[in-house]
């Protein structure tokens, strides 16, 4: 396996919602880049192929403030559906583009370790602790870890799989990792002002003050809370247009593309 270049550090990407199965180079992008000697990890969503499950069995979606209501039959068909057929798709698919991928889900030697918070929510957990061990030595063996945000009750006494916000996640484990960057792939340009203008550039505080300002909304919420999480270990977060041809492969050659949150 190939060594990673001096300096290259950790790359988390999220990978996700918008652009999963959008056909973009992504992908293909994050397979060259691995074959070139840098270390990344993969963090996965899916939450519409969840949704396409649970209706062909004739289950309907519901959601709490933007948060997906997972109920015991929910959970199985999130488990099964993010840790079993995204994941091990994605894994196939790299591996065909010669990345020596693994995938995992958080609750796979409790990387990721949550709890229950909201009982309207069910079996959601708000991630407490991340266990990195696990990925460092895949890292350290060359391999790419694609994880998918189930998680495991923090209770050990308890054996139970709990359903995580995949932009969260990717926080958590980028700021666990201490990696470099952590990198959102979405389906607009970055992180858009009141008049459409882009933000280049933006501080923690800056992009708090976006969220509570009502500017920033809906998913973007989440990748700005996730990217200030990353901060705190001194990663700088980019938020960039995934669906464009050869936007990743761009961003590693060091274009300025989208957004940054500066760590």
């Amino acid at each position: 396996m190939t060594t990673p270049p001096d300096g290259s550090g950790i790359t988390v990407i999220k990978l996700g919602g918008s652009t999963l199965g959008a056909h973009d180079t992504s992908l293909r992008d994050i397979a060259e880049a691995r074959r070139g000697g840098r270390q990344i990890v993969v963090v996965h969503g899916g939450g519409a192929a969840v949704s396409a499950w649970l209706q062909r069995t004739g289950v309907e979606p519901r959601f709490v403030r933007g948060l997906r209501v997972t109920d015991a039959a929910t959970l199985d068909a999130v488990v099964a559906v993010l840790a079993g057929s995204v994941n091990k798709q994605l894994v196939a698919e790299l591996g065909a583009l010669g990345a020596p991928a693994i995938g995992l889900s958080g609750a796979d030697s409790m990387i990721l370790q949550a709890t229950q918070y909201d009982p309207d929510l069910g079996f959601v957990g708000r991630i407490e602790r991340v266990n990195p061990f696990p990925l460092e030595e895949l890292l350290r063996l060359g391999y790419l870890p694609v994880i998918a945000p189930i998680a495991v009750e923090c209770d050990a006494r308890k054996a139970q799989l709990l359903n995580t916000n995949a932009d969260t996640a990717a926080g958590e484990i980028a700021a666990a990792l201490h990696a470099e960057r952590l990198v959102f792939l979405t389906d607009v340009e970055g992180v858009l002002a009141s008049d459409g203008r882009l933000h280049r550039r933006l501080s923690v505080p800056e992009a708090n003050a976006l969220i509570a300002a009502g500017v920033a909304g809906g998913g973007m919420i989440p990748k700005l809370e996730a990217a200030a999480r990353a901060a705190v270990s001194g990663c700088a977060t980019r938020i960039i247009d995934g669906t464009r041809d050869g936007a990743l492969a761009r961003l590693f050659a060091g274009d300025k593309l989208g957004t940054t949150i500066e760590a």
